[in-house]
């Protein structure tokens, strides 16, 4: 694989956690440092290589779009996909935003800030062989409940409801499919990431990639905080 897949960011999330952000902005404009948090997360693809982003957006995403506008101040290709008069979804939000982006695709949570290198993903799922590729990271219920049970580098098993002894991981916030993935499911349909991760396990066709440092997120005023120092912390180095 020459260069990173186009990356499906899911930013039509509202902040409904987070007090210090508007009402009505979605959590990808709260602001860090004194910057929207799309703005990190932008250049963050960028230094990964990555040259092609699709934003899936909702209701209420007008300050998002103007701010990001075409990419061009971040260095990368911006387009957007619009859920439009319904809600579709994680998973009919990435499917529909797949028919800009192309095969194979990664998508990205709107809220995550994942300061690894991106290629070791590419090469992985590349070689696995697999319709789709999870990153993984071993928190041993650390934080958030594991739900995740990986072996033999797939992912065996996923249950956010009644998680068992076995599951050690958690999704990472990023991940590789290819058109196959999906290929079960409709346009018409709104339908959640949940169900087609479950259908890949059924099939034997989820690989995984084990990270180990742990991930960053605004979805919370804690992982807020805690994104801000390790940014600032970043920039001291």
């Amino acid at each position: 694989m020459d260069r990173f897949p186009p990356v499906l960011i899911l930013a039509g999330g509202l902040g409904t956690r987070l007090t210090t952000i508007e009402a009505g902005l979605p959590k990808s404009m709260v602001n860090v440092n004194g910057q929207p948090f799309i703005d990190h997360q932008l250049h963050l693809l960028r230094r990964q290589g990555v040259e092609d982003v699709v934003l899936c957006v909702g209701h209420l995403q007008q300050a998002l779009c103007q701010y990001v506008g075409d990419g061009t101040k971040f260095g990368v290709q911006v387009r957007y996909s619009s859920d439009g008069d319904r809600l579709l979804g994680t998973g009919g939000a990435a499917l529909k935003a797949s028919k800009l982006s192309g095969s194979p695709f990664a998508v990205l949570y709107g809220d995550s800030y994942l300061d690894l290198p991106f290629a070791p993903f590419a090469a992985a799922f590349e070689h696995s062989g697999k319709a789709a590729l999870m990153t993984v990271y071993r928190n041993n219920n650390r934080g958030i409940p594991s739900n995740l049970e990986v072996r033999g580098g797939q992912v065996v098993a996923y249950n956010k409801e009644n998680p068992t002894a076995a599951m050690q991981h958690v999704d990472f916030g990023l991940s590789i499919f290819s058109a196959a993935a999906f290929a079960d499911f409709s346009p018409a349909q709104t339908f959640d990431l949940t169900e087609v991760v479950e259908q890949l396990i059924a099939l034997g066709q989820l690989a995984c990639f084990e990270v180990h440092e742990p991930f960053h997120e605004v979805g919370s005023e804690e992982g807020l905080r805690e994104l801000a120092q390790y940014l600032l912390t970043r920039q001291q180095q």
